[in-house]
């Protein structure tokens, strides 16, 4: 981990575990189908929370929902969402829990009819990260015309707690857009990821 001298986006504050997240995951560009479908699903749960509520219980959630593997959740039955709701480890909402089968089912649907999912993502972005320059958090947005487009498609899809902005929050994590404050160190180190990438 960079020393504590290196200027970070503050939205992490000092908990160790968040600025691990912030250091070496958030932002950084993810093509791999589980985990882009595990993550908006995480950030679902999340609705009405910090996400550092959602990030200290995640190693939980991909037990309890077999590491995220959407055709073992798309088969889940009412007893497994008993069990889930009387499980601390998650965040346990009924609607939320219920999300993620029926969010499981859409995946699989999408991924029959279209393809792999992270094309369908990442065509919202014609296939390449957004580099912004923002210089203060105040000036990231909620919300874009993108993750309000990506919401609609994701909805008409059968997709549920995906407004635009979980979607927006979805992008910034899976580096769909760079986000970073241009003071943060990872700014610059992403930039060079997509740029590397793009060679």
């Amino acid at each position: 981990m960079p020393a504590n001298t290196e200027k970070r986006c503050n939205w992490c504050g000092t908990d160790p575990l968040y600025i691990q997240y912030h250091d070496k995951e958030w932002g950084v560009p993810v093509y791999n189908d589980r985990k882009l479908f595990e993550k908006l699903i995480l950030e679902g749960a999340q609705a009405g929370l910090s996400w550092i509520t959602v990030l200290k219980k995640r190693a939980h959630y991909r037990k309890v929902f077999d590491k995220f593997n959407p055709e073992i959740i798309a088969r889940y039955n009412k007893r497994k969402i008993e069990t889930l709701l009387n499980d601390p480890g998650i965040i346990r909402n009924r609607l939320k829990v219920e999300a993620t089968i029926k969010n499981a089912r859409a995946y699989l649907e999408l991924r029959e009819k279209q393809g792999k999912f992270r094309d369908f993502i990442w065509d919202f972005v014609d296939g390449e990260p957004i580099i912004n320059k923002w210089k203060s958090l105040k000036q990231l947005p909620a919300t874009t015309d993108i993750s309000n487009t990506m919401s609609k498609q994701l909805k008409k899809r059968g997709f549920t707690f995906v407004g635009p902005t979980i979607c927006y929050s979805f992008m910034q994590s899976m580096g769909l857009v760079n986000d970073h404050v241009t003071g943060c160190f990872r700014y610059k180190e992403i930039n060079k990821l997509i740029k590397d990438k793009a060679k």
